[in-house]
């Protein structure tokens, strides 16, 4: 028998390498391709910079019984898993194939999936998890029950730790749910991914509900109701350049900083239109998005959770060419204010920026929290105090300003002074004060308003005392007498006054109490 040469060794590798990328069967990569779906590899090479995937466990195969029902061992075993780069930065990525064995999750599968988290934690980059897959494999039991805890386990590891991104490309169900739900952003494809812990045939069976696969769990959903698709796009490609973009406003992991770009927008740019945006009756609504983008380097504002909890705008943006965290109430839904599903939208994202080393800038107009009792029986005290618990804990640099409304508690909670913010700026607008003047005026005075005989005698004289409300108290001046307000400032200079306070607290240094970790009120 001939002794092999390297050639023939050579020839083999390639043969074999070739048979893992075409590891799906013709019919199922062209059901892939019917649905308008990009197969597992393009998707790493539409993501990643051009020639720099390099793949791991290329060959790996699953190791099921003949009697468990599998197919033939095909390499890769459902899932393409390795690292590159995205505009020179290197990440991680992990490709769920759904033309291998439905993509479903099985020993080796899972296997994959760990250790290429775990490199991804050693060396302190990124990760990003493109899901296609059918659940669990079925024929392998509690097997892959136990590769799904080890990758749970791995997300809880990595969480705060490095950036850990889920693209939802297709379907994702089950347990599967809560991998990409323990990652810190979630995208969604319209029409084409979909996420639930039952299917609606189960749904309808245990609960009577009549509902489709896409209102139960596609992305219009869960971008608006649920609260669990972060960003949706209405394609594969316009998903995963919106992945690109957010890698570059985040750091590689939670000892560096995100990266710095030399801004082209003067950070001592004048923002003069802000002296024209706000109405002349404080109870008119103005968009506060329109604030954001006058402030921010080059009016580039990329919103988290757009269409969900809408009262509250929260993002990435860059001041100066950093990365900042923006949080900012919005006027124009319900006049701005807090309530369950906006203090848990922005309590997670302060928690978010604070992770990643992100300074946090605060637009303050806020008017309270939304009275009901839904509202009260639904947590309303519990999920602010996340949002409070999240500022107070917050350790990265803090620069608030106060537009307009700053009522009670609310505002205390939206990174006041008082609860550690290092600078605060007020607008001349600015209305600080345990509640509304009209409202402050009723029970202050309600005595003196009683005893008044015509309805016309109380209406004028309310008028009078709110007007005396507005001078004394509804101002900025008195918090900035007392330092709860470190200046009062022009609008127009809103800009250059946040991007100078970054500049000065680019240095700052805060340790918490040693403690295993804190309550939060879940």
């Amino acid at each position: 028998m001939a002794e092999r040469t390297m050639q023939d060794r050579i020839d083999e590798l390639e043969s074999r390498r070739d048979e893992a990328i075409h590891a799906g069967s013709e019919r199922s990569v062209a059901r892939q391709q019917d649905k308008g779906k990009l197969l597992a590899r393009e998707r790493i090479d539409y993501l990643l910079d051009a020639g720099s995937f390099h793949e791991v466990d290329m060959l790996a195969r699953h190791r099921a019984p003949a009697e468990a029902g599998l197919p033939d061992r095909p390499y890769t075993d459902g899932v393409v898993t390795g690292w590159g780069t995205v505009d020179g930065r290197k990440i991680f990525v992990y490709s769920q194939d759904f033309t291998v064995m439905g993509g479903a999750l099985g020993e080796v599968f899972a296997e994959k999936t760990q250790k290429i988290m775990d490199l991804a934690m050693s060396v302190g980059a990124p990760i990003v998890g493109l899901n296609d897959g059918a659940g669990a494999r079925i024929q392998e039991g509690v097997v892959a029950l136990d590769g799904y805890g080890g990758i749970f386990r791995r997300n809880v590891a990595a969480s705060g730790v490095i950036p850990q991104i889920s693209v939802i490309l297709g379907p994702c169900a089950g347990g599967a749910v809560y991998s990409p739900a323990m990652t810190d952003f979630i995208f969604m494809v319209r029409e084409k991914s979909h996420m639930f812990i039952t299917g609606p045939d189960v749904v309808k069976t245990v609960t009577g509900e009549e509902v489709t696969l896409e209102e139960l769990g596609g992305a219009g959903s869960h971008s608006s109701k649920s609260g669990v698709a972060t960003y949706v796009g209405d394609s594969e490609e316009e998903v995963l350049d919106s992945v690109k973009v957010l890698l570059g406003f985040l750091p590689a992991n939670n000892l560096e900083s995100a990266p710095f770009f030399e801004p082209q927008d003067d950070p001592n740019r004048s923002c003069d239109e802000l002296r024209t945006i706000m109405p002349e009756s404080s109870s008119l609504p103005y968009d506060m998005i329109k604030v954001i983008e006058s402030v921010v380097d080059d009016g580039d504002f990329m919103e988290y959770f757009p269409h969900w909890a809408k009262s509250i705008v929260c993002g990435h943006a860059r001041m100066g060419g950093r990365t900042v965290g923006i949080v900012a109430n919005q006027p124009m839904i319900l006049a701005g204010v807090l309530d369950i599903e906006s203090s848990s939208k922005a309590a997670r994202f302060v928690r978010t920026c604070d992770a990643f080393n992100i300074p946090l800038v605060t637009l303050i107009d806020v008017p309270g929290f939304l009275p009901g009792v839904d509202q009260e029986y639904g947590g309303i005290i519990r999920h602010g105090a996340k949002l409070l618990y999240a500022y107070c804990e917050a350790t990265v640099p803090r620069i608030s300003v106060v537009t307009r409304k700053a009522y009670g508690g609310a505002y205390v909670v939206m990174d006041s002074k008082s609860v550690g913010s290092d600078l605060t700026f007020a607008w001349p607008t600015a209305e600080l004060a345990v509640m509304g003047p009209q409202g402050a005026v009723e029970i202050v005075n309600r005595r003196e308003l009683s005893e008044l005989d015509s309805e016309a005698d109380r209406a004028e004289r309310k008028n009078q005392l709110v007007d005396e409300y507005i001078e004394q108290y509804a101002n900025p001046y008195i918090a900035a007498e007392r330092g709860y307000v470190d200046e009062v400032i022009d609008p127009a200079d809103t800009r250059r006054k946040i991007i100078a306070g970054l500049d000065m607290l680019v240095t700052k240094r805060e340790e918490q109490p040693r403690r295993k970790h804190g309550i939060v009120p879940l």
